[in-house]
C-alpha cells in the first residue's frame, strides 16, 4: 500500500502549503486534509498546489455531525470541498447525543436520516460518503456509531456511494472486526493507521505512532487487504504531548520508516 498523510499528523507545526510541500519532499504520495486547513490556505488554491504537486487526496476531513443544528448547510459545503479537491472520500464523523438528550438510540436514528438526506447531493457531484465509527468513549460528543457493524448497517440500507473509513485506533478492540472488514469489501473506502498507548494519557489527542502501542497493525492491515482494499495507509495521529512537539520532518521520515515495519 502507498502511504497518504492526514494532516492532523502536523497540524500544530505547518499550514497546508507547509504540509503539500512537505509530502512531495519525503515522497509522501496521498494527502488527506482538515477543512479547515483548507479554509485558512483557500480553496482554489489548495486545490492549485494539490494539483500542481501530483498528490492524491485520499479524503477529506469531515463532514457529519448530524445532531448538531447546522449539520445541512455544513455538508453541503463539505460535499463541494470534496468534489473540488477531487477527493477518494468525505468522511464523516458522525456526532454524538443532540444537546441535552439521553437518547442513544435515537441520535444513531437522526444521523441515519441525515446521511440518506444528503447522499443524493454526494451521489450527484461523484463524492462517495465514508462513515467513520468512532472509539465507544466517544459516543457521547463525536460519534454515536461505534462499530464497523453498525456503519456498515447504515450502508446496507442506503446503497451507492456510501461506505466506511477503518480508522485502527477506534475498532481495533472489536471482537467482530475481522468478519466486518471482510463484510465492508468494497466499501472500505479509506484506512487510517496510528497505535494506541498504555497508557494513554489523553483519550482524544494521545495517539501513538505505529508501533509503539499494542495494535497489531500487521494483522488488522492483511484483513484490510483480504477484503479487497488497495488503497492508501492513511496516518492519522492526534499527539498533543509527542508528536506535535517534534519538527515536522521528523514525523514524516517517521511514518515512512515505520509504514515498512508495521
Amino acid at each position: 500500500m502507498k502511504l497518504s498523510l492526514n494532516t492532523a499528523t502536523v497540524k500544530k507545526q505547518w499550514t497546508l502549503a507547509q504540509i503539500i510541500d512537505g509530502c512531495v519532499r519525503h515522497g509522501i504520495e496521498g494527502i488527506s486534509p482538515w477543512r479547515d486547513q483548507v479554509a485558512a490556505m483557500g480553496l482554489k488554491p489548495a486545490v492549485s498546489s494539490i494539483r500542481e504537486k501530483g498528490l492524491t487526496v485520499t479524503g477529506l476531513c469531515r463532514g457529519g455531525f448530524f445532531t448538531a443544528k447546522d449539520w445541512r448547510d455544513d455538508n453541503r459545503r463539505a460535499i463541494e470541498e470534496a468534489h473540488a479537491l477531487g477527493a477518494q472520500c468525505l468522511v464523516l464523523v458522525v456526532g454524538g447525543l443532540p444537546a441535552g438528550s439521553k437518547d442513544l438510540a435515537g441520535a444513531r436514528r437522526q444521523v441515519r436520516d441525515g446521511i440518506a438526506e444528503i447522499l443524493p447531493e454526494a451521489r450527484k457531484a461523484r463524492v462517495p460518503l465514508a462513515i467513520e465509527p468512532l472509539h465507544p468513549m466517544q459516543a457521547a460528543e463525536r460519534a454515536c456509531i461505534n462499530t464497523l457493524e453498525q456503519a456498515l448497517d447504515i450502508c446496507d440500507e442506503l446503497g451507492e456511494g456510501i461506505g466506511v473509513a477503518v480508522d485502527v485506533y477506534h475498532v481495533w478492540w472489536d471482537p467482530k472486526l475481522q468478519s466486518q472488514i471482510k463484510r465492508g469489501g468494497r466499501r472500505i473506502f479509506a484506512y487510517h493507521i496510528c497505535d494506541w498507548l498504555v497508557p494513554t494519557r489523553d483519550l482524544l489527542n494521545d495517539r501513538g505512532m505505529m508501533g509503539d502501542g499494542v495494535i497489531n497493525l500487521p494483522l488488522i492491515r492483511s484483513w484490510i487487504e483480504g477484503a479487497g482494499y488497495a488503497g492508501f495507509q492513511e496516518v492519522e495521529i492526534f499527539s498533543e504531548r509527542d508528536w506535535w512537539q517534534r519538527d515536522p520532518d521528523e514525523v514524516l521520515r517517521t511514518c515512512k520508516e515505520r509504514l515498512a515495519i508495521c
